[in-house]
């Protein structure tokens, strides 16, 4: 799953309209691969235009209603985790797209159900060669799963190791210093910093320093 989503460097030029596409045509069901239509359900991974993948989910979920297909298409998920970002001195919780562009249907594979999920508006594809969509793993699946449900909020951070910042709170208010460690298990950074003369470590919270 990593190395197919890592294919894509930068996110898809913004469509004219998700509305204004012409339908794709149904594949023959022999073109479909055996373990696709094997009758079972299975996730499958979809192309769409990055930042639209909500406008995909809920078009999508729209149709699977409307087009009496919740006995073929069971689940649609947008992969995402929670994230902690510090920036300025705040600290805010963000959801972020685990996947950028991609959305995840679990579905049994045939003629009909390719067709509703591939016509889709803002939809440009499954993953898989041709009109083979591949369906993932069981364990790419579980740890797709895993990785949203975890409890801890992953720390994002506008700082690096070795670059310069300043002290924004505490006893060493106003001192700058160079980053030589980030810990985001305990949300801590160490500084070194210039006091006397000499180079000191300081350990601080993510929320008492900035970039210089």
């Amino acid at each position: 799953m990593d190395d197919l989503v890592n294919d894509q460097t930068s996110p898809e030029e913004e469509p004219e309209s998700l509305e204004n596409k012409e339908p794709v045509e149904i594949p023959e069901l022999d073109t479909l691969d055996s373990e696709s239509s094997d009758g079972e359900a299975h996730w499958y991974v979809i192309h769409c235009y990055s930042g639209y993948e909500n406008n995909v989910r809920h078009n999508l979920e729209q149709r699977i209603d409307s087009m009496g297909m919740k006995d073929r298409i069971f689940d649609v998920v947008i992969p995402t985790q929670e994230e902690i970002e510090v920036k300025d001195g705040k600290r805010r919780t963000v959801e972020r797209h685990v996947f950028p562009g991609y959305v995840l249907v679990n579905m049994v594979m045939s003629e009909e159900s390719w067709y509703v999920v591939r016509n889709t508006p803002g939809v440009t594809g499954f993953v898989g060669m041709g009109n083979d969509p591949t369906p993932l793993r069981t364990d790419e699946v579980s740890q797709i799963l895993r990785r949203m449900e975890a409890e801890a909020p992953h720390v994002k951070v506008s700082f690096k190791v070795g670059e310069r910042i300043r002290i924004v709170d505490g006893p060493f208010n106003d001192f700058r210093g160079t980053v030589a460690d980030i810990d985001l298990d305990r949300a801590k950074v160490r500084v070194m910093v210039n006091f006397f003369g000499r180079e000191t470590p300081v350990e601080l919270d993510f929320l008492q320093v900035e970039k210089a």
